[in-house]
């Protein structure tokens, strides 16, 4: 069975098997009829879709009992994303939940009445998809990633692992409407902190390789690759990798990088998110216009540590850092 096969076994399984599945909808209560758009795999995103499936669960929806899920994977091939969202937007779903910012404007895009819930969307009002966190207005709602406001704290914390003065390469993704932002937000943060900063645009997952080459051109001691853009999260093995064979420590967005062997992240819990969302879908399915449901933010972030990356690379982490993080890999 290869992996794609496995995830959906595993999702079917906790349909079925889940420790909420006595947990019966009211009689008489319509079912719930969502889809999910994804930039990724299932390979790379399948634990999210998970996360997801165990919130519904906990507020009395079952897939193949009062839950219908229609899946949308584009797996890493941005044309598709719209295409998809128009396919999505035809079905008269009670809701379309979209895992990041580009998925969230292409449901935008193609669709003016069917409930969008974000996942995990970086700067949602001033990216302009919502008129504001109380109020989003529109068809628009969900969980805003708050990824531009945490980036002083990740600069922070990677410069107390890092020599002063040395060139961080900060990765962007091309086509990405935040991160010229968050770009732009870095300069002040990383001259305060004793750090000079270059810009690494990454045009498609291609270019990666030639990214990397381009960083070391640039005598790049160090890698920042900046959050809320899917390409990076679907490539994260990719780029532990190429990491890796350079040499360089790198800092991400999220968890799952280190994970994979990254050495450090900070940023919200990306499977909490997804659990969180499913009370937008179940206030949905039950009447609520999307326009009145408040846009939530994360109250807690996580900082994770891979030991056995940081030996590898011969970084000390202080034990300042040690004590505060929420997960280390050993």
């Amino acid at each position: 069975m290869n992996r794609r096969n496995a995830l959906h076994a595993l999702f079917a399984l906790g349909v079925a098997a889940g420790p909420f599945a006595a947990r019966a909808q009211p009689s008489g209560e319509k079912t719930a009829r969502i889809g999910l758009l994804v930039s990724g795999s299932v390979a790379q995103r399948g634990h999210l879709e998970q996360a997801l499936l165990e919130g519904l669960r906990e507020r009395g929806f079952i897939e193949g009992r009062n839950l219908i899920i229609e899946r949308r994977y584009a797996d890493g091939r941005r044309d598709r994303v719209p295409e998809f969202a128009r396919e999505l937007a035809g079905m008269k779903l009670d809701a379309v939940v979209t895992t990041c910012t580009p998925s969230t404007r292409a449901a935008k895009q193609a669709t003016n009445s069917t409930p969008i819930v974000m996942a995990a969307v970086a700067d949602p009002v001033g990216q302009r998809l919502i008129a504001s966190l109380a109020k989003p207005g529109a068809n628009i709602t969900g969980l805003s990633s708050q990824a531009e406001d945490i980036l002083p704290k990740m600069m922070e914390l990677f410069s107390s692992v890092l020599p002063r003065q040395i060139t961080v390469a900060v990765f962007t993704q091309g086509g990405s409407a935040v991160h010229p932002r968050m770009w732009q937000q870095l300069g002040p943060i990383a001259q305060a902190l004793g750090l000079k900063l270059a810009r690494i645009e990454v045009a498609d997952p291609a270019s990666l390789p030639a990214a990397f080459d381009l960083a070391l051109r640039e005598k790049a001691g160090a890698l920042f690759f900046l959050p809320d853009e899917p390409m990076f999260l679907t490539q994260r093995a990719k780029l532990v990798e190429l990491a890796a064979v350079h040499r360089l420590p790198a800092f991400y967005g999220a968890k799952e990088f280190v994970d994979d062997g990254g050495l450090m992240s900070y940023g919200e819990s990306l499977p909490a998110a997804y659990r969180s969302a499913a009370s937008y879908i179940s206030s949905l399915a039950r009447g609520a216009s999307p326009g009145d449901l408040p846009v939530a933010q994360p109250n807690r972030f996580e900082l994770a540590v891979n030991l056995k990356t940081a030996k590898a690379l011969g970084i000390s982490i202080p034990q300042s850092i040690l004590l505060s993080a929420d997960w280390v890999v050993k």
